[in-house]
């Protein structure tokens, strides 16, 4: 299997996951799979509930649609032309997935595969019936897949170089036993929102979106806001106004009232709504359903600021960064960390 062929199937992967996005029921043939194919990836959808309670029917067709978005024939000759694929021995490469979106381990597998090696899969125990089902699916559309990749319930083994994904404490049980192989190692990280105060509503129920997708759980999720020195905060919350069903989560609203019962009772000052709380905080990480925020006098401080905590934050939303409401839907070439993914994996010797 070369790569245009590897290409072809993520290509032809892509657009049956936008069309399980988009659809409740079968659209045909032209997803790419037949009605009992496309039924049987609906109830895993409809029942992902029920094993995690983060991952709502919502939230999955989200990150379906961001990748089938990002699964098309251009986006990917532009993100492998960067690279050069050799023809090495294919390797064995260890993913260990996080679990705290749909799907967050999917760049990884993809990044292994497109590129010939093999992939072995830890997935985390939030996250195990999505990737599965896509791969089952690749394998469809291209059946010399079925080599390249092992899911595994036990122990990691066999792997000749590793991409683990965890927190900040299990990434140093990480580094420690994967000392010896080559590898790339992530931590927990989340996302900032720096605002200049001339944000059109439309932009502010953008950050909205960037705020409470996946009721924030994501890296890429904000939970920091910069706001310029007297910036009106009635504005920010008539432009999240929209998102108030989140608060009907259970999950969600446990947390919102667990955080607000502990800073209540050490008196600290809250903005609330009814769905978000907002604490000024010079933090950068935020609890759930909650958000940090503070004041800047100018940009160089908040430049200053952001520098200082570049190993916590995973991308910064505002006018000259990434839009508002684009932080869940990443081009395939930014990578978690900044960390290139498939310049590893290519390097490998």
């Amino acid at each position: 299997m070369n790569l245009e062929q590897r290409k072809a199937a993520f290509v032809q992967l892509g657009q049956s996951m936008k069309m399980l996005a988009e659809s409740a029921v079968w659209p045909g043939f032209s997803s790419g799979l037949t009605e009992d194919e496309f039924t049987s990836f609906q109830r895993i959808i409809d029942s992902h509930h029920h094993y995690n309670g983060w991952f709502t029917r919502d939230n999955i067709l989200k990150s379906l649609n961001a990748w089938g978005n990002s699964l098309k024939a251009e986006p990917l000759e532009k993100w492998l032309t960067a690279h050069s694929f050799n023809s090495t021995k294919p390797k064995n490469i260890g993913i260990i997935c996080a679990g705290n979106i749909p799907l967050v381990g999917f760049h990884d597998l993809l990044s292994v595969l497109i590129s010939g090696h093999r992939a072995l899969v830890k997935q985390s125990t939030s996250d195990n019936k999505l990737i599965p089902a896509l791969l089952k699916l690749l394998v469809k559309f291209e059946p010399e897949f079925e080599k390249q990749f092992e899911l595994l319930d036990e122990k990691l083994t066999g792997f000749e170089a590793v991409i683990a994904t965890g927190s900040n404490n299990t990434s140093r049980y990480f580094h420690y036993y994967f000392k010896d192989v080559p590898h790339v190692i992530r931590k927990s990280r989340t996302s900032v929102a720096v605002l200049s105060g001339n944000e059109s509503p439309e932009q502010l129920t953008g950050l909205g979106n960037d705020v409470f997708d996946h009721f924030g759980l994501g890296c890429r999720n904000v939970s920091r806001l910069f706001l310029p020195e007297g910036y009106d905060l009635d504005k920010f919350f008539n432009g999240i106004f929209s998102f108030g069903e989140i608060i009907h989560h259970n999950k969600y609203a446990n947390n919102y009232d667990y955080n607000k019962a502990v800073w209540l009772l050490n008196q600290d000052d809250l903005l609330d709504n009814g769905f978000i709380l907002l604490k000024k905080d010079v933090r950068i990480a935020s609890p759930t359903a909650s958000l940090f925020y503070s004041y800047y006098k100018n940009e160089a401080e908040v430049n200053e600021t952001i520098a200082a905590h570049n190993e916590e934050i995973q991308c910064v939303v505002g006018s000259n960064q990434i839009p508002f409401g684009q932080a869940q839907s990443p081009e395939l070439w930014d990578y978690a960390d900044g960390v290139d993914t498939l310049q590893f994996i290519t390097s490998l010797k």
